[in-house]
């Protein structure tokens, strides 16, 4: 991978990029299969219809890189702060999707992202506070020690996740599913009795 190149319809396959510091590449149509990106730096990169498979991105810096109809399955983001990516606000929805992916430490604080995909995921301690994630699907994830406030859920498909401490005063949920026992959770921050 070189600076400044495009890259089309290219595969790129248990390759090693830890620590290094790439800018200005545009990826579109690429395949990314067990490579390890951890602790590298992307700089003004694009990623346009993408996919990461195994991969290792944890502790990736991605300043205004941006990030379009991409996918992770089987991958490892822990520590990713999103909110340093270029997120053109004419693009409420950037269709990526996460699936069994590893999340937890990441910041997606007062991002528009709508309709995200993130399905059979772990989320410990991601702060998704003051953003808009409506009409998203957040399927079988574990969402410990995960922050939400003033965060638009709004009719956010949550079946079957775990752990949400949602804040029923402090976030719109207007419209959204949860599992049975996972909503009776939810009324905790009602300060109300549940009596059987």
């Amino acid at each position: 991978m070189k600076n400044n190149e495009q890259y089309y319809d290219k595969s790129f396959s248990k390759q090693t990029f830890a620590y290094e510091e790439f800018s200005n590449i545009e990826f579109e149509e690429c395949e990314f299969v067990d490579c390890d990106f951890s602790e590298a730096k992307l700089s003004n990169c694009r990623f346009i219809n993408c996919s990461f498979v195994r991969c290792n991105l944890s502790l990736i810096k991605i300043p205004n890189s941006r990030w379009y109809q991409v996918s992770f399955s089987d991958s490892k983001l822990v520590g990713i702060d999103w909110t340093t990516a270029h997120w053109p606000s004419f693009h409420a929805d950037c269709e990526l999707s996460f699936k069994h992916c590893i999340l937890n430490d990441c910041s997606w604080f007062g991002l528009t992202l709508q309709e995200l995909t993130i399905t059979e995921c772990k989320l410990h301690d991601a702060d998704f506070r003051e953003g808009d994630f409506s009409q998203s699907s957040m399927t079988y994830c574990d969402f410990r020690h995960s922050l939400f406030m003033r965060t638009n859920l709004e009719q956010v498909d949550f079946t079957e996740s775990s752990n949400l401490g949602i804040d029923l005063n402090n976030n719109r949920l207007s419209g959204a599913k949860f599992s049975r026992f996972e909503a009776l959770n939810l009324l905790e921050s009602l300060n109300i009795e549940l009596v059987d």
